[in-house]
């Protein structure tokens, strides 16, 4: 079991999805969880209430805003951002603002983040950064150039901060899950199956036989697991890592 009782964790983008498996995770080893992101406010209250947490609101596409919620945060001991976009169309289609917006809130926003808490948790002689990226930090796909170029910035990002904080106590890795089946992926499993004709089900079957050996989704459930086990002393050694939890699909 990991405590992290008297930690203070922010996960941005954690009103769904993969952030509120990582927030759960969190709030189960012990952690205070601060929620960022966008939904519905009955919906947000429920999870804080579940949860324990408290919620701050941000556009991260906004600089100004991440500092207002930096400084609303407080000492963050545990930084997970997981906040991400996505939009998919070849390159030469590719619409300038939906670049900027997928850079913006997949790669910049955590340079932000990460430069407002790092001073902090070097101070304290104790911090984690947990960046999600992707399998798509590691390898790409066609009509994703967007979010290729973004998540693989985020895991150099990773790596040059793991650097610049080597032996402080403070440790920054990236997390890359292949296909979770969060509100992010739903939209393409329907665009896959408005394309094909097939069932949502059939969709769903196709998209992850397409890069996943193991034939399965990854759970958000799996992937808090994995951000609470980079909370442990087990990982005080483990930093600037790009972390595979995908099924086998980096494998091939």
């Amino acid at each position: 079991m990991v405590d992290l009782t008297g930690k203070t964790a922010l996960v941005t983008g954690s009103t769904s999805g993969i952030g509120a498996g990582i927030a759960g995770a969190l709030a189960g080893a012990g952690a205070r969880v601060i929620l960022n992101g966008f939904g519905d406010p009955e919906a947000i209250e429920t999870l804080c209430a579940r949860l324990g947490g408290r919620y701050l609101a941000a556009d991260l596409a906004i600089p100004g805003q991440i500092r207002d919620l930096m400084a609303a945060a407080g000492p963050v001991d545990i930084l997970v951002n997981n906040a991400g976009v996505q939009h998919v169309a070849p390159v030469e289609e590719f619409p300038e603002d939906r670049w900027d917006a997928l850079l913006a809130i997949n790669l910049t926003a955590a340079f932000h983040t990460i430069r407002h808490a790092v001073a902090g948790m070097k101070q304290r002689g104790w911090g984690r950064i947990i960046n999600i990226a992707s399998t798509h930090g590691l390898s790409a796909s066609r009509n994703k150039s967007a979010y290729v170029a973004s998540k693989h910035g985020l895991v150099g990002l990773t790596r040059a901060v793991a650097l610049e904080t080597a032996g402080t106590g403070v440790t920054c890795n990236a997390i890359c899950p292949g296909w979770v089946l969060t509100p992010l992926v739903e939209k393409q499993v329907a665009a896959r199956a408005a394309e094909t004709g097939l069932s949502l089900a059939e969709a769903q079957v196709s998209l992850v036989a397409e890069k996943t050996p193991s034939g399965q989704f990854v759970t958000p459930e799996q992937v808090g697991a994995f951000a609470v086990f980079l909370c442990s002393p087990a990982a005080d050694q483990i930093t600037g890592a790009p972390l595979s939890i995908d099924g086998g699909w980096m494998a091939q």
